[in-house]
């Protein structure tokens, strides 16, 4: 039988293709239909032509559909791929320049923190809306939700939807995983690991390699290889603070915390270098946002004159459908949940990222037990902020918003509390378009 997986907001070119070409490669998932959904039409037409591509050349049986309804591209989906992004780049700007002008410097900013909280502020209600509808229309859905931040959008649609099979990824576990093995120069294929946290914080508590923990000789790498060390440097810091290692860039981590970013002699030593961008720079996302609002519709017509390959990437998604609606072989990934006693020195209720199993079973986790104490501090210390930020947002109280970023590791070690109060109102001024739910925009 036909199996349908749908992909709201599908206008996001360069990720869809390479799921829908991800998911084509299982046999059992070659007949699909494969649901594209946006509000953007020529985003929609960009890669409504991609996706025609991939079938023809790989010579599936797939279906395609195509519209910017998007009831009726969930009616009876087995799967639900969520990339959406709510306001473009001159919405989220002032998630990171309004703190700068407080001297709080961010180089990403949507994930957690000032800049991240009030992007799940905008998008939190659209991630409803949309789980409204696949309870309506397709309610034994797998949702896969790709749209950052992670942990609190999941944790809202997780709590308002506790029966609906939701859970977030991301690529950085794998991602630096590959990075890992490289540095000590060790195939992938004998690479073991547990990793655990919480989003962009998760840590492999284990690493081995062919059944040896492989820590002594990543440790060696960074204390001995100055190029090793350069390429991420705040991450390289951690680790050698911490005993482990973490998932996300540099970049990232140097805004999650106060050891990095809090006075511009320290993003200079430290936020130098980078993998995928420079941590130092102010407004990367913002920035490349900005160039990619006048190349983006070059970029996508130009990346359909490729050749482009049909060989599967290293993305999750594809791999959980066939495990759980496909020839239902197994799969292992890290996955967004509940923490349910999972990990039992982080908050009961809160979203984490831990081992899941995807199968016939459908979505099923692993127990992992308490965290190393120093990795629960800094872990703790963010997902109760989230906690605090989502429970404001899901009781319209601005209160609770201004509470959950004076605790902010970043934005306390550069700010008093008066200053964070003065911060915050300006930024609800600023999104007040996007923040109608909210019972008053301006802390008192």
């Amino acid at each position: 039988m036909r199996k349908k997986i749908a992909f709201i907001g599908a206008g996001s070119f360069g990720f869809t293709r390479k799921l829908v070409r991800d998911i084509l490669t299982f046999p059992a998932l070659q007949d699909a239909e494969i649901a594209l959904m946006d509000i953007d039409a020529e985003r929609l037409g960009f890669i409504k032509e991609a996706v025609e591509k991939i079938i023809a050349k790989g010579n599936y049986p797939a279906k395609l559909t195509v519209t910017m309804d998007r009831t009726e591209a969930l009616k009876n989906a087995d799967g639900v791929v969520i990339t959406i992004l709510q306001g473009g780049y001159q919405v989220f700007k002032h998630d990171v320049t309004i703190p700068k002008e407080y001297n709080v410097d961010i180089n990403v900013g949507d994930t957690r923190g000032p800049a991240g909280i009030f992007r799940m502020l905008r998008t939190l209600p659209v991630m409803l809306d949309i789980c409204a509808d696949v309870e309506k229309f397709c309610p034994d859905a797998v949702v896969l939700n790709y749209t950052n931040p992670m942990a609190m959008l999941c944790n809202g649609m997780q709590k308002v939807y506790p029966h609906l099979n939701i859970t977030g990824l991301c690529h950085s576990v794998q991602g630096t995983a590959a990075m890992l093995a490289a540095w000590i120069k060790a195939d992938m294929k004998d690479i073991t690991y547990t990793c655990a946290g919480i989003n962009h914080q998760a840590f492999y508590l284990k690493f081995d390699w062919k059944g040896q923990d492989a820590y002594p000789l990543i440790r060696k790498a960074v204390t001995t290889r100055k190029d090793i060390y350069n390429q991420e440097l705040v991450r390289n810091e951690m680790f050698l603070a911490l005993d482990y290692y973490v998932t996300e860039s540099s970049g990232h981590n140097s805004e999650y915390n106060a050891w990095f970013r809090k006075r511009p002699d320290l993003i200079e030593k430290y936020c130098t270098y980078g993998t995928n961008w420079n941590p130092g720079e102010h407004a990367y996302i913002v920035n490349y946002y900005r160039q990619f609002a006048r190349s983006w519709r070059k970029q996508s017509s130009d990346a359909l004159k490729e050749d482009f390959p049909l060989e599967r990437g290293n993305e999750y998604a594809a791999s959980i459908f066939n495990g759980i609606f496909g020839d239902n072989t197994p799969f292992e990934f890290n996955g967004n949940i509940p923490n349910t006693g999972l990990i039992t020195n982080l908050p009961e209720g809160a979203c984490v990222e831990v081992p899941v199993l995807a199968s016939q079973k459908g979505l099923n986790a692993f127990h992992v037990g308490a965290l190393p104490d120093q990795l629960a501090i800094l872990c703790n210390t963010s997902s109760r902020c989230e906690t605090l930020a989502l429970e404001g947002a899901l009781s319209g109280d601005p209160i609770k918003i201004y509470q959950s970023i004076i605790f902010d590791p970043l934005t306390s070690a550069v700010l008093s509390l008066a200053e964070i109060r003065e911060m915050v109102n300006k930024m609800f001024a600023a999104n007040k378009k996007y923040l109608t739910y909210f019972k008053s925009i301006k802390v008192k």
